[in-house]
């Protein structure tokens, strides 16, 4: 017992002391661009609506945690669900953490979208650091807010597929590396001035991920996929000729309240990335996104239905969320009649992905996160490249005759994908060697809500014994 109090210690120590020698690296703070808003306002008198606006669109991406927790504990057993929970709440707070000391420099430094981010390069950037210095301003900190509800959005993807058997303490350090170094580094090439954000094919320049199919959903769909290979499969999830078992959830209704908090979350995530409430787009953001989402769940649930004849919703759940994963690359560049192709295709897509997952590669993935998140994610990618039409920056696909912005997504896709398969695998393979990342059989098969936190989510109540007399009967 010593000894594992002892290594505890150690682990925490070790995190302050990182973070000590980062922050007093940095160099001596110098007067903040505009730390009060002043000058901004002055300058642009829309300043304090599209402010607004982007914070509110960041509440409500902050909300979809909750989403997050419930669809996540309805989809595991019930003697996991204050595990679940906690994880959901502290992969938030640590990721969110990990983002404000290092990765909002790293993804933003040299962008120069803000104050204080102009130094940088195609690969990192190098400024922001903690928020410290010209970064020290109203605008750089909404962006920094705004920014940081997406990068633990990437973080908590992966609750799902390594539920009921990761270790609580290997869990909360791959949440603050993910903030820290994987999401933002990815995130600068496409949406700091990095290399993919740059690159030409034929003077068709950029690769385009208007609010995250790639940047949120594909980075924590591949690290979910990692996490949950490296940490192996559930005891009873596969027989010894390799088929699956189903394992059920326990609460239904925890699944349909998180997709309705996550459907709702998803307004401030799409029409939320104009960053501007005097961008108009925001209305057609607005409606494609609703269009996909809901044309993903019907064509889930007829799939299912003519299969079986059950309307399933799980299965409608997740095909509203792989179609709110797909739209959210192309919503603001594609027409309605678009976002209802990229929502149905979404289907198919999580589907295969979800039979790849699960028969062949032999992988656990309790919730269908890689499938959702990774599938409809990398869909979500290569759809601008098709349905893009060319009304809204500039962005144009296919449809309108330009095949060169479908090359620049297809690099996208791949870049994404191994990034963030190697870079999750180093972090969860040092982890691993560092603490471990299973919980122990026992401790497995009790549940881990007891053993990990001292608490069970439906504790039965047990009443007190009456007192004995000397007789020996209870009085």
């Amino acid at each position: 017992m010593r000894e594992l109090v002892m290594s505890r210690w150690t682990r925490i120590s070790v995190m302050v002391a990182i973070i000590g020698m980062a922050f007093l690296g940095i160099p001596a703070l110098v007067h903040a661009a505009d730390p009060n808003g002043a000058d901004t306002i002055a300058a642009n008198p829309n300043a304090g609506l599209n402010m607004a606006w982007t914070l509110i669109a960041g509440f409500l991406v902050f909300f979809m945690q909750l989403g997050f927790a419930f669809l996540g504990a309805g989809l595991i057993r019930s003697k996991n669900t204050v595990n679940y929970m906690t994880k959901s709440f502290l992969d938030f707070c640590i990721a969110s953490l990990g983002f404000w000391a290092f990765g909002f420099a790293l993804m933003f430094g040299g962008s120069k979208l803000w104050p204080g981010l102009e130094e940088g390069n195609s690969i990192i950037g190098f400024s922001g650091f903690f928020l410290s210095g010209e970064s020290y301003d109203v605008s750089t900190i909404m962006g920094w807010f705004f920014q940081m509800v997406f990068a633990a959005t990437a973080a908590t993807i992966v609750a799902g597929a390594v539920a009921e058997r990761m270790k609580i303490t290997a869990y909360l350090a791959y949440s603050f590396i993910i903030g820290a170094l994987i999401y933002p580094i990815y995130g600068h090439w496409v949406w700091g001035g990095g290399w993919l954000a740059t690159l030409d094919i034929g003077g068709t320049v950029g690769v385009r991920d208007f609010a995250g199919s790639g940047v949120v959903h594909a980075v924590g769909g591949t690290a979910a996929l990692v996490g949950a290979w490296m940490v192996g499969p559930r005891i009873g999830k596969f027989n010894t000729d390799g088929t699956p078992n189903l394992i059920k959830g326990h609460n239904l209704p925890y699944v349909a309240i998180g997709t309705f908090i996550l459907f709702f979350g998803w307004f401030g995530f799409n029409p939320g990335s104009t960053l501007a409430a005097t961008d108009l787009r925001i209305s057609v953001i607005a409606v494609n996104t609703f269009l996909a989402g809901a044309t993903g769940a019907v064509v889930a649930m007829y799939w299912k239905f003519a299969r079986t004849g059950k309307a399933d919703l799980v299965v409608a759940c997740n095909g509203a969320l792989a179609g709110l994963v797909a739209i959210t690359a192309p919503c603001a560049f594609v027409a309605p009649w678009a976002a209802v192709v990229i929502g149905a295709a979404a289907v198919p897509v999580m589907l295969a992905a979800a039979y790849f997952v699960e028969r062949v590669l032999k992988v656990d993935d309790v919730v269908g996160a890689v499938p959702v998140h990774a599938g409809a994610g990398l869909w979500g990618l290569i759809a601008v490249g098709i349905f893009a039409d060319g009304t809204y920056g500039g962005v144009s696909g296919l449809v309108d005759g330009n095949a060169n912005q479908l090359v620049l997504q297809i690099i996208d896709v791949v870049t994404v994908v191994a990034w963030t398969g190697a870079t999750a695998f180093l972090t969860f393979f040092a982890i691993k060697k560092a603490m471990g990342l299973r919980a122990t059989k026992e401790e497995e098969l009790a549940g881990l809500d007891v053993p990990e936190h001292g608490a069970e989510a439906y504790p039965v109540d047990v009443p007190a014994r009456a007192p004995v007399t000397a007789a020996g009967m209870a009085d």
